[in-house]
């Protein structure tokens, strides 16, 4: 992890760093310097200055020729205790100490040479290693703390990608329940229209008063699939109070199979006599969805033949529903083919097991659903 600075921060902090060493050489002058002392002084200053900008370059090389300075003048200190603490933000500790060591040798021995006055070279040496050891805590912490930001950041960046992925799914998913609610409704009454439209074109020899009666009944289905329509987009909005009626149930099953046998479709029902009110709520629409899907399946792909519905099952257990029909010529009403596809989907979010199969001689449905008690 390399740390940088701007072009602004750079020279804002190396104008600090000339202010601080022209106080060093004026400090040293007003002392009795030799002007051999000023002039290696001001020498070692512009050096260090002229290095500095290569401390976030080539830090290593840069931070050991900054601390040979601290060994020549006191005005290599600055610079020379800014590439430690830098090497030890940007570099394990074990290269910070190294750094640190060069730079404690490096005073030391400027301390030989140069002692400072009103302090004993035992004191000096003291003060550099415990400064020089500040130097890499304040580093390492300051290193820590970054890599603790960033990782937040990079945390914070996941769950907000996740999130988005999270959307995302709930979006398909929402399209899914519509695309089926969509299918179940309106599949149902469409195949009912189809089959009372064709009626009227191939029977135009009818009396007046049974072409009425048909397209009354067209009339009436349509109208059925506007308010089943506008039923589902109420109840995908979580808008019941805008519902047109109650959500299909078990216990609408005898009026819907009085709807298949008004258009000639034979339909014959086993078991009724479970209890259909009984049956609750995901339970009861979901068993309804499947024996809706299998009417319509047979009205357009064997139309006319008859429909055998069977219901078994007790509360506390498992609700069985076989539906067959002999295979028949497929009609001219359209499919999307999927409507099976988005039925086993349903029963599976409801917790149950859907099977279709076609035999030698039949088509057959079979869901089982689990019934609470």
């Amino acid at each position: 992890m390399h740390y940088q600075l701007c072009g602004r921060k750079l020279w804002l902090t190396m104008t600090m760093i000339a202010v601080f060493m022209a106080a060093i050489v004026y400090g040293d002058a007003q002392a009795g310097s030799s002007p051999a002392m000023t002039a290696l002084q001001i020498a070692t200053a512009v050096a260090g200055l002229a290095l500095f900008p290569l401390l976030f370059t080539r830090p290593m090389p840069a931070a050991l020729a900054l601390t040979v300075l601290a060994a020549v003048a006191a005005t290599g200190t600055p610079v020379a205790n800014i590439a430690t603490l830098h090497i030890a933000r940007s570099h394990r500790l074990r290269v910070a100490v190294a750094v640190a060591t060069a730079g404690v040798v490096a005073h030391a021995a400027r301390g030989l040479w140069q002692p400072t006055s009103g302090l004993s070279y035992g004191w000096w040496l003291t003060l550099i290693v415990v400064l020089h050891a500040g130097l890499v805590g304040w580093g390492q912490l300051a290193a820590a703390r970054a890599a603790v930001i960033t990782s937040l950041k990079e945390r914070a960046e996941r769950a907000e990608a996740e999130q988005g992925r999270r959307v995302a799914e709930a979006r398909a998913a929402e399209r899914a329940a519509i695309a089926r609610e969509m299918h179940d409704v309106l599949a149902h009454r469409l195949s009912l229209l189809a089959t009372y439209a064709g009626a009227l074109e191939y029977r135009q020899d009818q009396p007046p008063e049974r072409l009425s009666q048909a397209a009354g009944v067209i009339r009436t289905t349509v109208h059925q699939a506007l308010n089943e329509l506008r039923d589902v987009i109420a109840l995908l909005r979580d808008e019941p109070d805008d519902l047109a009626r109650p959500v299909p149930a078990l216990a609408d099953l005898p009026s819907l199979v009085a709807e298949s046998r008004a258009i000639g479709t034979p339909v014959e029902l086993r078991g009724g006599e479970i209890g259909l009110t009984e049956v609750p709520g995901t339970t009861g629409r979901t068993a309804y969805r499947v024996v809706q899907e299998a009417l319509t399946n047979a009205r357009k792909h064997a139309p006319g033949q008859p429909v055998r519905i069977a219901l078994d099952g007790t509360p506390g257990a498992q609700l069985q529903i076989d539906v067959s029909n002999p295979l028949g010529t497929t009609s001219s009403i359209p499919g999307t083919g999927t409507g099976l596809v988005g039925l086993t989907e349903r029963v599976r979010l409801a917790g149950g097991r859907l099977d279709h199969r076609a035999t030698a001689t039949e088509f057959q449905v079979s869901a089982s659903l689990p019934w609470p008690a």
